[in-house]
């Protein structure tokens, strides 16, 4: 039965307080510095591109964490750095890879990413084992990285690499509809607004490589960020409605079928989580899923009082993957 009765996340630091600052603070001002990535691209089977940042030990290592980002982030976001930068400091390599349309440069087809794509984060790990280096994986993945790294595992199930050994999720919006509803409410307005500055942008970004396949005068219509989804992520990303990306996206329909060990993290005060997001039921009856709920630590910031460089969920996810490698 992992439901871990206990988080060991020791608290914020003393200025943190509250589940905003505590998103806030760690992704407006924390700089992780000596993380010197190699780029790598690679064609996918679509004939589209993937943009993969290495960051290999000095001595030749079998192990590799592939490490997943947020929305409209990337791979040079603190927790993806900070992740990789802790892991190879501790005997491992570390692969943080760009999601489509997030690494610089706009890819090139119609379709960008989302929530629930598990095509290229699996194309990730088998380009990985095809340098036949490592013959260890444990798969990190933050909010919406974290949503597509569990259902990639739950989805998988037994037809899993084998090379694909344990999985840790933080801050995943798992329910993807009570992720979209909770982002609508007024104290979250500065969040909606970010994400859909950035989102805009690529929209009209592809209306002009594709002329005639968006309207973007229904962005005048968004109001809610369900409204977004229907006119537009849904469109893109293949899907009929909203109402069926959302079922498709989320990861919480998936997990059952997790055949690995695997960890999801979740603040209590995240702001933008809701217990929709928290699979507690499954993880009572689960032998493989793991779910850790602390009290603090916001969304993705998990700073952690006297914590140092490293923030509490990069050493929580070697922690973990330490428990069965």
């Amino acid at each position: 039965m992992p439901l871990i009765q206990q988080s060991s996340f020791p608290g914020p630091p003393f200025l943190q307080r509250g589940g905003h600052l505590q998103s806030m603070i760690p992704g407006l001002f924390r700089r992780v510095k000596g993380v010197d990535y190699q780029r790598e691209r690679i064609e996918t089977a679509d004939e589209d591109f993937l943009d993969l940042d290495w960051l290999r030990n000095a001595v030749s290592s079998r192990r590799l964490v592939v490490i997943t980002h947020g929305l409209e982030s990337n791979s040079k976001a603190s927790y993806c750095m900070g992740t990789a930068k802790f892991f190879v400091q501790n005997g491992w390599d570390a692969l943080a890879w760009n999601c489509r349309s997030c690494s610089g440069e706009m890819n090139r087809n119609f379709r960008m990413y989302h929530h629930g794509d598990t095509e290229d984060i699996s194309a990730i790990v088998q380009h990985a084992l095809s340098t036949d280096r490592y013959d260890t994986i444990l798969l990190v993945g933050y909010s919406m990285g974290g949503n597509i790294t569990l259902k990639y595992v739950g989805t998988s199930g037994e037809n899993l690499p084998p090379q694909v050994r344990a999985a840790v999720a933080f801050s995943a919006p798992c329910d993807i509809r009570a992720g979209a509803d909770v982002l609508d409410r007024w104290d979250n307005w500065i969040y909606k607004k970010r994400f859909l500055s950035y989102l805009e942008k690529k929209i009209r970004h592809k209306a002009r490589q594709f002329p005639g396949r968006l309207d973007v005068s229904k962005l005048k219509l968004v109001r809610r960020w369900y409204d977004f989804d229907e006119h537009f992520s849904a469109p893109i990303c293949g899907f009929a409605s909203a109402a069926e990306f959302h079922q498709q996206a989320s990861a919480k329909n998936f997990v059952a079928g997790t055949r690995i060990p695997t960890l999801l993290v979740s603040a209590l005060n995240d702001p933008i989580l809701t217990p929709d997001c928290f699979p507690v039921e499954i993880a009572r009856e689960h032998p493989f899923f793991h779910l850790e709920l602390s009290s603090g630590g916001g969304h993705c910031g998990f700073q952690a009082k006297g914590g140092g460089e490293f923030s509490w969920a990069e050493r929580r996810a070697l922690e973990f993957a330490n428990e069965y490698f």
